[in-house]
């Protein structure tokens, strides 16, 4: 499952970059086949999840397409090549987050937890400290990010999973920033006077704050769910039952009252 998701997100950020014919009409196809296409693999996947899972995974999709919108087109902390937020990158997003899942819970992880901890955090300290070290543009974001992922690693609740996102949103976001489908601004839009790589080296960390959401609020999203679906069941009952009634009253009238044919 890990290999299909790493899989699927270089396939589709490669179809995406392949150039096209002048003119909207071929990008908008493109754009509404890659999403559709990507919302069907993350169904897919999810279907061979667990209830939690599923939750935790809509958590991610919301809050990140929240975030998306927001820090893109309105702030342009990053703006992607065509101009808005692709169709594809919300269910990317799912996607990203159970790869970090199977990643986090595979055997080779739970045999060697604290190699993987320790090879996320040296590989993770030396991509922080040459970003800081790029004269030009000094990777500050990038390594205030690396600091949450540290600590992440320290106290969140499950450190095998943020080992599992430092591996998939690092590939995610090397190969996106170059193939050109986004590129970060130099500086943080709201102060101007954060810089920031492209991409920044602990992204990773910046995203685990979707993954400590997730875990955190999964739980009472699937509650929710399900209350709200014995709500439903039993409403659906209800009006099941009273119909039957209706449509026994109604054939003992008839029974009881025959009608000529006028009334």
């Amino acid at each position: 499952m890990a290999g299909t998701v790493i899989g699927w997100i270089g396939a589709v950020l490669l179809l995406d970059a392949v150039p096209l014919p002048t003119g909207p009409a071929a990008e908008i196809a493109r754009q509404v086949l890659l999403g559709a296409a990507t919302w069907a693999v993350l169904v897919r996947l999810l279907r061979r999840e667990a209830a939690l899972v599923r939750a935790q995974t809509a958590v991610v999709v919301l809050l990140a397409t929240l975030v998306e919108y927001t820090f893109s087109p309105l702030l342009e902390a990053y703006v992607y090549r065509i101009g808005t937020v692709p169709l594809f990158v919300p269910p990317g997003h799912g996607l990203v987050y159970l790869g970090a899942v199977v990643l986090g819970r595979s055997a080779l992880l739970r045999a060697r937890p604290r190699l993987a901890v320790g090879a996320t955090v040296l590989v993770g300290g030396v991509w922080a400290g040459a970003g800081l070290a790029d004269v030009p543009r000094p990777d500050v974001l990038g390594a205030f990010w690396f600091a949450c992922l540290l600590g992440f690693l320290a106290w969140g609740p499950s450190r095998p999973l943020y080992v599992g996102a430092f591996v998939v949103v690092g590939y995610l976001e090397l190969l996106g920033t170059g193939l050109g489908t986004w590129a970060w601004a130099s500086h943080d839009p709201v102060l101007g006077i954060i810089s920031q790589g492209n991409p920044p080296s602990g992204a990773a960390g910046g995203y685990g704050w979707f993954d400590l959401y997730a875990l955190l609020l999964g739980p009472r999203v699937m509650t929710v769910g399900r209350a709200a679906g014995r709500r439903v069941r039993s409403g659906l009952e209800r009006a099941q039952h009273v119909v039957v009634q209706f449509t026994v009253r109604g054939d003992r009238t008839v029974a009881e009252r025959p009608v000529d044919a006028v009334e």
